[in-house]
This record gives structure tokens, sequence and C-alpha cells, in this order.
């Protein structure tokens, strides 16, 4: 994996802070590796073909490090008060990118940054969550981050899933265009040239499950990190 590009968009000490963060994040999360910084990368990557101003860029990449924190925060929580999760705990862990949003103002956040981070699980065809944004009502920045969000999850091992390879996860990507993600942010993800942030970490392609027609109607699915 490469050297994280992108900080120079953000204050340097908040750079450094937001980093220590996500790197937090990356191992409660249980990702053995990078997942917040390349999701940044690659979000980063997507922006400069929609020309998003550098100031919107840098916002960008704040809640890219950051679009987890709620997810961390809540699920703590619940631990330390209950236990292991149960099912009826995963599906009120939903409210998490509200708790992301609080979270994210909390560590010095802007409030578009907060507010990407609210919105990164919104869906193309307004089945997301927390708010049901639909199509341009959610903001291009989260529509991007949604993108990149799901291919790095895609492409890593998950303690429910293995990873899967990059052939399979741009498949992935492909065919929830117009269901899920922003048909013109995917087309505009297809089309970059090759990042080492686009590696897969699959070991064993050949044990890998092919991709599967998406439930346009189901906002549970693979790409989450607590489904």
């Amino acid at each position: 994996m490469t050297t994280v590009h992108g900080n120079e968009l953000i204050d340097k000490a908040a750079a450094e802070a937001f980093t220590q963060l996500s790197k937090t994040s990356d191992r409660f999360e249980r990702y053995d590796n990078a997942h917040a910084s390349r999701i940044a990368t690659i979000a980063d990557e997507i922006a400069k073909l929609f020309h998003l101003a550098r100031h919107d860029r840098g916002s960008l990449r704040v809640a890219c490090l950051l679009h987890d924190l709620g997810e961390v925060a809540m699920e703590r929580d619940y631990i330390q008060r209950n236990g292991p999760l149960t099912d009826e705990d995963r599906i009120d862990l939903a409210r998490h990118p509200v708790i992301g949003e609080r979270e994210a103002s909390r560590v010095g956040a802007d409030r578009a940054a907060q507010l990407l981070v609210r919105w990164h699980h919104e869906w193309w065809n307004g089945h997301g969550y927390p708010d049901a944004l639909r199509r341009d009502e959610i903001p291009l920045a989260a529509r991007v981050l949604r993108v990149a969000d799901s291919y790095a999850a895609l492409t890593d091992t998950r303690p429910f899933r293995s990873a899967l390879t990059v052939e399979q996860a741009r498949k992935e990507i492909s065919i929830r265009a117009g269901i899920e993600f922003d048909p013109a942010v995917v087309s505009a993800f297809l089309s970059l040239e090759f990042l080492q942030e686009f590696d897969s970490f699959a070991k064993d392609e050949s044990e890998l499950p092919l991709p599967t027609e998406p439930d346009k109607n189901n906002n549970w699915n693979m790409f989450s990190s607590i489904s």
C-alpha cells in the first residue's frame, strides 16, 4: 500500500489527529489493513474527476477518516453495558451515522464533514439511512464516499466474509449503480487508472463468492461493517 496522499488538504495538526482516530477505528472494526485512509485516497481521486473545490475535497477527506466513529462509539457502549451484540442491537446500530455526526463535531471536524459522515449510508434509490435521502438530495461528496467506502470494504477481509478480488468488487459496484450508488460516480470510479489503494487483500481467489444481484430494498448488505 502506498503512503496516503491528500493530507495537504487539511490543517497539519488536524490531519494528524484525524488520521490517528481513523487508525483506532480501523482496529476496533477489526480491519487488518488501513481502511479509512485508503477510502480517503480513493474518494479524493473520484472527487478530482468531478472538479470538487479544494475545501470540499478537504471536508471529504476528513469525513472518510472519521466515518466509522459513530459505529465505534455505539458498539463500544453496547458491549460495555450488555456484552456481545444481539440482532436487535445491530438493527439499532443503523443510528451510527447520526452518532458519527455528533462524534465528528466533538473532535473538531467542519460542518460539511459532519454531514458527510451522517449521510455516508444513504442510497441513490432512497432506501439508505438515516434520512432516506435519494438521488441529488444526497450531496455529491457523500455519494463519492459511499462508493469508495464500499469498494474498500469489499476488497478487505472482514470477520464475516473474505475479501473479494478487484474484478469481483468492481462487478458488485457496477451492478448496484442506480440502486445504492450514483451511476455517474460509479462510472467515474471505474474510469480511474489503477492505484495501489485499489489492490485487493483476497488470499485465495478460487474460494471467493461470485457477485450476486442486489436486493433493491435491503439496507443491510455486505458493504456494511455491521452486517
